[in-house]
């Protein structure tokens, strides 16, 4: 899984060390939504049920591979 220098040192944080590389690949691979940024960034969300049924949204870099981010979207609504 290709990563930015960001995601990497955010990935530390304890409410982020949590979310499992699998489940990210999840996200990436069979998004249940997805909308494009206005800087050609791409945000995917898929339900995860092992976390309690939380959304968990992944922002790739314009590349749609890239992981930029990757967190529980407590306000996400489909």
């Amino acid at each position: 899984m290709k990563t930015t220098r960001y995601f990497e040192s955010i990935r530390k944080r304890p409410d982020r060390a949590l979310i499992r590389e699998e489940w990210i690949r999840k996200v990436v691979g069979s998004p249940e939504w997805e909308e494009r940024q206005n800087d050609g960034r791409i945000r995917r969300w898929a339900q995860i049920p092992e976390a309690g049924d939380r959304y968990l949204r992944v922002i790739l870099l314009p590349d749609g591979e890239t992981v930029h981010n990757a967190f529980f979207d407590r306000g996400f609504r489909p």
